[in-house]
């Protein structure tokens, strides 16, 4: 595991952003592991996530893309963040774009979109916090051709679930992929978070709860 993922790990934890116990997902199911990027919320925090999602990118996607597109609500700190790291760390300049949950009908800003107008052309990397089962990136994905002919080049999430999608055979990532026609790649899968924590933070009672989720929800 490179050196930033396991980083990574340390950080939503120690920054209450991923948690373990039982919560209940927007999907209805009951996780024995939650994670929140809204939790992300000081200066340094969100530095150092602009940062991980800028690595991220430039491991998956490269430098070939123009703008960072960010879903309402919590993809838009997500675009800007990253968009400032990856000038940072890169020395690319590159544009970030949000959507508004309703359009604004006055100014010289009216529409539906924050930030970048995209244009005819661009190559536009779609940033998100997790994805369970795949019904955001139905709801985004219209909204970003709408916006112009452009060339989505991937998503990246903070948290690859690993869950089964809608269809029941493969992850949500997968059927994202195989539905749009371009890659999905996350920071850190949970496999990965809990090879990282298996021992510490993960206990033996912590490990079986997760192994029965995935017997449940996982790809079979």
């Amino acid at each position: 595991m490179e050196a930033y993922k396991q980083e990574f790990i340390k950080f939503m934890v120690e920054s209450d952003v991923l948690k373990f116990g039982s919560f209940t997902l927007k999907s209805g199911r009951q996780s024995p592991f939650f994670m929140n990027a809204g939790a992300y919320v000081t200066g340094y925090q969100l530095k150092k996530l602009g940062e991980y999602y800028a690595q991220a990118i430039h491991d998956n996607f490269g430098d070939d893309f123009d703008v960072l597109f960010g879903p309402a609500y919590k993809g838009i700190p997500l675009a800007v963040v990253t968009a400032i790291a990856y000038h940072e760390l890169y020395g690319k300049e590159v544009k970030y774009c949000c959507d508004r949950k309703e359009a604004k009908d006055h100014g010289a800003d009216k529409g539906n979109l924050l930030g970048y107008e995209p244009q005819d052309g661009d190559r536009v990397v779609m940033v998100e916090d997790v994805t369970t089962s795949g019904k955001s990136i139905d709801e985004t994905y219209p909204k970003v051709m709408a916006a112009a002919n452009v060339e989505v080049k991937g998503l990246i999430v903070s948290l690859n679930r690993m869950e089964v999608g809608k269809g029941g055979k493969v992850t949500a990532q997968q059927e994202i992929q195989e539905k749009y026609g371009f890659p999905v790649a996350s920071i850190v899968s949970m496999a990965e978070v809990v090879e990282a924590l298996d021992g510490n933070l993960i206990t033996p009672e912590l490990h079986a709860a997760i192994d029965e989720y995935y017997a449940q929800y996982g790809v079979k």
